[in-house]
């Protein structure tokens, strides 16, 4: 069992940045692929990007990158999501997620935040 607590959200103009903090707690964190997943309103929740247990892979959809990038530390159980360069499009409830499999689709992740809000203005 894993439990998810993100953080770090908030409103911020276009252009600008935020970096995402999610604190994971329960067993084996280190052994999670983890993954930042958003949606929008009247949208589904898409992926963004997904990184090995090890740090060593990582993985993004095409319209975040070259301005996200996610990270872990898995010392401290807590993954990261730096955004940088944001747009009005990226204006989402963003979750973080764990998975036991390396994958981006939805379906591959057991454990779930309750989400933080970015609003991004233009």
């Amino acid at each position: 069992q894993v439990q998810l607590v993100e953080s770090g959200g908030g409103l911020v103009q276009a252009g600008g940045s935020l970096r995402l903090s999610c604190a994971a707690s329960g067993r084996s964190f280190s052994s999670y692929t983890m993954g930042w997943f958003r949606q929008a309103p009247g949208k589904e929740r898409e992926f963004v990007a997904r990184i090995r247990w090890s740090g060593s892979s990582t993985y993004y959809t095409d319209s975040v990158k070259g301005r996200f990038t996610i990270s872990r530390d898995n010392a401290g159980n807590t993954v990261y999501l730096q955004m940088i360069s944001l747009k009005p499009e990226d204006t989402a409830v963003y979750y973080c997620a764990a998975s036991q499999i390396l994958t981006t689709t939805r379906a591959g992740y057991t454990y779930w935040g309750q989400g933080t809000q970015v609003t991004v203005s233009s």
